[in-house]
């Protein structure tokens, strides 16, 4: 039987207005892969943050290889016990080199401790590449790698703190399925060395294939540990949310005999963009799928305007438009919500009441150009009760709000904006499964009210669930074209792995059978 690395019970802790951790436990052996869930707001990361000193515990008590009451009061007291943690946004430092970000402040030194030993800091990062199997230069710039490659880094940077414990926070948000499976190589390299290996993801198939155990929490409270090995997904989701979210497809409205409103023809950019060609109508939810690269979110900001194009042509409502700049976009009813809604879709430091009615702004200007805050305040409050936002007012910080929250305020703002064509990019990435189900409730009520929808979405079972149409690219040309009751996820696959070849796309999918 494998010792306890840590072992955290009763813990305790609050911030402002808001009770976190209620009498949490948390239990880890070495050489195990112990996978952490729950909503967003369940309080998972925040007890990792107070394991890896981020955060100060308020009550508890945490034992650490058999040592009671071990005080962990910073990052660094944790890294010096062994204890490293891998967040969401990596914090690497883009101008440096791989080897400069695994060792940087211990940096070894050159006689009398005056220069860095830049040979000396190569070789020893080299060792914990090699480590992890990665064929990495330590001499090259983090900016020039793959998002893949630097969580790789990151991970290496743990290891030369001689880690015993690692903790990874949503690891495979931003990672292909190839990058995915090299991850999960290397992870189950760690298990076997007798590192233990906290893991916390949304993605539950995921968590089935490299967890042993599994602790659920919910509103700050623990509330079960399972065999990964045996326990139903159902019952996991059950014990997340403390109700049953039922996945099977519900029903969609009929799209077939609606009108176009949005119409791409011939649409080129270089080598990301060739030649597309697709329409989308009043009512429909049409699926863009394909491999990272593809080119489907190089489609979606060259019709919103955030990228150029050098040839094609736009319709909305049956007439063309000339959209320039994303403000074109707006003025003719389009939206875009991007992939990263905390770079490109909100504003992080502002309040849930300006975020909503950004895209709008000056339809609440009054005389001299002075907002109209009793307005805004009212358009803000009715949508937030109206997508279910949950805030404890239009005043909160965006940014203190969960990943689902933040991504109903930015469909709040579109809607604000009264726009008649939704481009969502990724719109579950981060979110827990409560508040997925909630997104895909509100997708399918503004394909009821007749707004156009392009979904692009990486996960098969989400297009297979909410599309009326599923719309495969492969590099940046659509490859094929599925209506829903044709598709599968083989098919989806094969046209994702097919160059497209003029109009033999769609007489193709009798081969994918």
């Amino acid at each position: 039987m494998s010792d306890t690395l840590v072992l955290m019970e009763g813990i305790e802790k609050s911030f402002p207005g808001v009770h976190a951790l209620s009498q949490a436990r948390f239990e880890l052996l070495s050489g195990e892969v112990h996978a952490l869930v729950g909503e967003n707001g369940a309080g998972k990361s925040t007890l990792m943050k107070i394991l890896a000193g981020i955060y100060s515990k308020d009550a508890g008590h945490i034992t650490f290889k058999n040592r009671p009451d071990v005080h962990i009061s910073s990052p660094r007291a944790a890294q010096n016990l062994g204890i490293s943690m891998i967040h969401q946004e990596l914090n690497l430092m883009p101008h440096l080199t791989v080897a400069q970000n695994i060792f940087i402040g211990r940096e070894p030194r050159r006689r009398w401790n005056f220069m860095v030993d830049d040979k000396k800091t190569n070789s020893m990062a080299l060792d914990y590449l090699q480590m992890l199997h990665l064929e990495l230069d330590p001499r090259i710039k983090v900016s020039e790698l793959t998002v893949a490659k630097q969580q790789m880094v990151e991970i290496a940077k743990a290891l030369s703190f001689n880690s015993d414990v690692l903790i990874m926070d949503e690891p495979t948000a931003a990672l292909t399925d190839t990058e995915i499976d090299e991850l999960f190589g290397i992870i189950r390299s760690l298990r076997q060395k007798g590192v233990g290996i906290v893991y916390i993801s949304h993605r539950l198939e995921e968590l089935k294939k490299i967890a042993d155990r599994i602790t659920v929490m919910r509103d700050g409270n623990y509330v079960n540990t399972v065999s990964a090995a045996t326990a139903p997904i159902d019952q996991i989701i059950s014990m997340m949310v403390g109700r049953t979210i039922y996945e099977a497809a519900p029903e969609l409205p009929e799209a077939n005999t609606q009108p176009i409103v949005l119409e791409v023809k011939n649409l080129n950019r270089g080598r990301l963009i060739k030649d597309v060609n697709f329409h989308l109508k009043q009512g429909e939810i049409v699926g863009f799928a394909g491999l990272m690269g593809a080119g489907r979110t190089e489609v979606a900001r060259a019709i919103f305007g955030a990228d150029p194009v050098d040839s094609g042509e736009i319709y909305v409502e049956g007439k063309r438009v000339h959209i320039h700049h994303p403000c074109d976009a707006v003025r003719h009813g389009i939206g875009y919500l991007s992939e990263d809604r905390k770079r490109y879709g909100l504003t992080l430091s502002m309040d849930v009441e300006t975020n909503v009615v950004l895209a709008s702004f000056r339809n609440f200007l009054g005389a001299l150009g002075i907002v109209k805050r009793d307005k805004t305040r009212i358009v803000a409050q009715n949508a937030v009760e109206m997508l279910s936002i949950r805030t404890p007012s239009v005043q909160q910080k965006a940014r203190n709000l969960s990943g689902g929250n933040q991504q109903k305020i930015v469909i709040a703002k579109w809607l604000t904006a009264d726009t008649k064509i939704l481009i969502f990019d990724e719109p579950t990435r981060g979110i827990d499964v409560g508040a997925k189900s909630e997104i895909y409730k509100l997708l399918n009520e503004l394909a009821r009210q007749g707004k156009g929808i392009i979904m692009i979405s990486s996960e098969l079972p989400e297009i297979l669930r909410m599309s009326h149409r599923v719309i495969v690219m492969c590099e940046g040309r659509i490859s094929g074209e599925l209506n829903i009751a044709d598709a599968t996820q083989e098919k989806i696959m094969y046209f994702a792995t097919q160059r497209a070849n003029g109009g033999s796309a769609r007489a193709d999918v009798a081969a994918a059978d």
